[in-house]
């Protein structure tokens, strides 16, 4: 009976441990499925795109085996400048220079939003991509940004996309160098030609170029792109940048000539104070003379006479010592003793000598006309036709300056007729005059060179990037 029992309890045993070997042996095939059925299509392995911190990774698909880098590791972009530049009426180009600091990290696809404001309003706005290499400053242009024509934008603000992927590149070769450049026609078409070169042996495609023209204090005042869409390698090029509208009144440089027209007036009440020579004629023109004796060599000078009527006695022209003989030989008719003061036929003759056949293309157009009284003369209502000239005058360009001598005129009058409160000037004695002329003189041409900037969009390779 022992012997039976025994052989019970092992046939017992032996079943139930085939049952276990069986049991496992049915979990791992079908452990064995499972996995590869979840492998093929329900496992997802980590990767740099998946939003999680799950690999060897500074931060979330960033840093470490992936190639993006962490924005806590870069520093942030620096904007040295932005401005927008009028074009025409209604219309801008917005430049930014934006400076990357990091050696070795750029990105190939940054977004950014420009947008134009009126005061407090935002008039404009614009977006775009562009690349940011490692390293340097690098100009973002957007032209043609339209407006309505009323707008004067007076701010413009940049914002870069929070998304950016940031990359190790290589930083570009700054193997372009600007060989020479020519401003001209800067009161027509304005037109910069310019020279660069490919120093390298490698071609690049597609060249983003950016002129921008600063005044002597350094700040922008206009700016123009251009591309060239093969650029050969060792080779030079001729670029050509172009505006719509005469700059001549945005660049005050004295290397940009200037093209004046000084009307004096010879009415009666200008030798009223007596002395021997009269006064304050005498003073006036002695200003007239130490004004032009100040132009440059490149400058033309006209003069144009008023009372009764008004004349052209000297027509633009270089030839500055000729110009100061006629202004010293200038006195008052003794017709002019009871005449009238035409300052619209006066304004008349200034806008037809600065846009005429002498006119210099080059050169910025400046007419300064001088009054001790009120406009009488010129039809039923002399200031309403003085008013009239000097808008067909301002329409073609030509910065007007107004100069009130004594204290019987009419300042709010002269204040309307010049281009802006800041183109007036109030004399109460000659002796004033050759300061104010010394001051609209320093005010059409500042000391020191525009400076005109030509950058080519640098190309950096991201090894890692499609």
């Amino acid at each position: 009976m022992g012997f039976v029992c025994y052989n019970r309890a092992m046939f017992r045993w032996w079943a139930f441990w085939r049952r276990v070997q069986y049991g496992t042996g049915f979990l791992i095939i079908f452990g064995l499925i499972f996995y590869v059925l979840y492998a093929r299509y329900a496992y997802v392995a980590p990767t740099c795109f998946d939003g999680k911190k799950n690999q060897d990774e500074a931060g979330k698909d960033c840093g470490g085996v992936c190639v993006r880098v962490c924005p806590f590791e870069i520093e942030s972009l620096e904007v040295s400048w932005v401005e927008s530049f009028k074009i025409v009426d209604g219309q801008y180009n917005a430049v930014a220079y934006v400076e990357n600091p990091n050696d070795f990290v750029g990105t190939p696809n940054l977004e950014y939003v420009i947008r134009l404001f009126d005061g407090n309003d935002e008039v404009a706005v614009r977006t775009g991509f562009t690349q940011m290499p490692p390293n340097g400053l690098h100009p973002i242009f957007e032209g043609r940004i339209y407006t309505d024509e009323s707008v004067n934008v007076t701010r413009t603000e940049i914002e870069f996309g929070e998304n950016t992927i940031w990359l190790h590149g290589e930083k570009g070769k700054e193997n372009f160098t600007l060989i020479n450049r020519e401003l001209l026609s800067v009161d027509s078409k304005p037109r910069l030609n310019a020279l660069v070169e490919n120093k390298e042996l490698v071609e690049a495609r597609d060249l983003e170029i950016v002129a921008t023209i600063f005044n002597a204090a350094g700040q922008p005042v206009t700016a123009s792109q251009t591309f060239i869409e093969y650029f050969s390698p060792d080779s030079r090029e001729e670029v050509v940048f172009t505006w719509p509208r005469p700059i001549s009144k945005t660049i005050v440089s004295c290397e940009i000539p200037t093209d004046v027209a000084l009307a004096i007036d010879l009415s009666g009440s200008m030798n009223d104070d007596g002395g021997e020579p009269p006064q304050p004629i005498s003073s006036v023109l002695s200003a007239a003379e130490s004004f032009v004796d100040r132009l440059g060599s490149n400058d033309q000078i006209s003069v144009v006479t008023y009372a009764t009527n008004a004349e052209v006695v000297d027509t633009l022209s270089k030839n500055h010592d000729a110009t100061e003989t006629i202004i010293s030989n200038l006195s008052i008719s003794p017709e002019e003793e009871r005449g009238s003061t035409n300052t619209g036929e006066a304004l008349m003759r200034l806008e037809g000598e600065l846009n005429s056949v002498r006119h210099n293309e080059n050169a910025r157009k400046i007419a300064i006309l001088l009054s001790d009284g009120l406009a009488t003369a010129g039809g039923e209502n002399p200031e309403r036709y003085a008013l009239e000239e000097a808008q067909k005058l301002k329409a073609t360009d030509v910065q007007l300056f107004t100069i009130g001598l004594g204290e019987n005129v009419n300042e709010a009058f002269l204040r309307q007729l010049a281009s802006s409160n800041n183109h007036y000037y109030k004399a109460p004695t000659a002796d004033d005059v050759d300061e104010i002329y010394q001051n609209i003189t320093d005010a059409i041409c500042e000391v020191g060179p525009a400076v005109i900037e030509i950058v080519p969009k640098i190309q950096s390779k991201f090894p890692n990037w499609p």
